[in-house]
């Protein structure tokens, strides 16, 4: 479980994770995970929620997605989605994406939804709901912060209610 959270303002975007992986609902085996990752000759950047060893497939194919597709993030999203509801393998991976470039900031999931999101924040994960409250709220009120200082925020405030996120915040910009 664990809180991820993408956000666009002033013309950047950034994305922030945490870094905890819980086994079941009581243990905590680790809290340095690196959630947020750069793909794709680092034009690419996403974070996941679920499954690690889900998400690093995933992660593998969209990959593969973005090769075949010259790094068309959207186009790649849209394909993946598309397998993800076809394959009967793909089918059972238990994992969420938040995939961002320059230009885009999608949501992929395994019900072959690829999301826009409307008011430039998106977040996934078991304290996705309060980050995404809160980087909503930062995006629409502040103009000190910057997407990455938001994003960050949006993740520490989810970890001081949600047990399934800790403090150790991984974030990444374009």
């Amino acid at each position: 479980m664990t809180t991820i959270v993408a956000v666009k303002h002033d013309g950047h975007t950034a994305i922030a994770g945490d870094g905890q992986v819980t086994l079941g609902e009581k243990y905590i085996m680790k809290g340095t995970a690196q959630k947020v990752r750069s793909i794709y000759h680092n034009s690419v950047v996403i974070g996941f929620a679920g499954g690690v060893a889900d998400a690093f497939t995933l992660q593998d194919w969209l990959e593969k997605k973005l090769e075949s597709y010259s790094g068309d993030l959207r186009r790649a999203a849209v394909e993946l989605a598309q397998d993800w509801r076809k394959d009967p393998t793909l089918q059972k991976l238990e994992a969420m994406l938040i995939a961002m470039d320059k230009n885009n900031l999608l949501v992929i999931s395994g019900n072959g939804e690829v999301i826009d999101p409307d008011d430039d924040v998106v977040a996934i994960g078991s304290g996705g709901n309060f980050a995404q409250a809160a980087a909503i709220a930062l995006n629409q009120h502040t103009t000190a912060m910057s997407a990455e200082d938001i994003a960050k925020a949006a993740v520490n405030i989810a970890a001081d209610i949600d047990v399934y996120t800790n403090h150790n915040v991984i974030a990444k910009s374009f």
